[in-house]
């Protein structure tokens, strides 16, 4: 795939998810900027670009029988993965599946949602991570219920610890863009 729309994104990403300004994320870390990836997701062109992306990268290691994340924020990405599977190769049989932060409490009481089975090798995929936290605990649930992850993509690394985490696991994070491609 070229860099046009890996670029593409980026600018998307930097018009109407990125901005300057002093917030608490989701780990409690303190940053200076803000990244809303939803903003990007949730636009026909982001989310299109976004599942090509990602898909391109999938395609390019490891395979993988299913593509999933914690809820809410994966579940875009995981759905424009399929998608870009799809247009990619009708007869695809790559799965999607989602984590709940907690076990269902009615119908069959899951915790994983979608195309997941026990046994699949995963790869587990977010907009944003900074430390990791809510997709290692979708790799702690994945494992739990006899799944394997074999990779952790994102769209955007923040630089913050990540990467440090999952390789603590014996996984590398893989990303489509990093701190330095940010205006920080």
């Amino acid at each position: 795939m070229s860099s046009e729309p890996r670029q593409e994104l980026l600018d998307l990403i930097l018009e109407v998810s990125f901005r300057r300004e002093a917030v608490v994320l989701s780990s409690g870390k303190r940053s200076d900027f803000y990244l809303d990836l939803r903003q990007t997701l949730m636009r026909p062109r982001g989310v299109e670009l976004a599942g090509r992306l990602v898909l391109a990268q999938l395609q390019s290691g490891p395979s993988v029988e299913a593509v999933g994340g914690m809820a809410v924020g994966a579940v875009p990405l995981v759905a424009a993965v399929l998608a870009a599977a799809a247009a990619d190769d009708p007869k695809t049989e790559l799965l999607g599946f989602f984590v709940r932060k907690e076990t269902k409490q009615h119908g069959l009481g899951r915790r994983i949602e979608g195309g997941f089975r026990e046994g699949q090798t995963v790869a587990l995929v977010e907009d944003t991570v900074t430390t990791g936290g809510s997709t290692l605990e979708a790799l702690d649930a994945v494992e739990a219920e006899g799944g394997k992850v074999a990779r952790v993509l994102c769209l955007v690394d923040r630089g913050e610890g990540a990467a440090a985490a999952f390789s603590e696991r014996g996984i590398q994070l893989e990303s489509i863009y990093d701190r330095k491609d940010l205006p920080v």
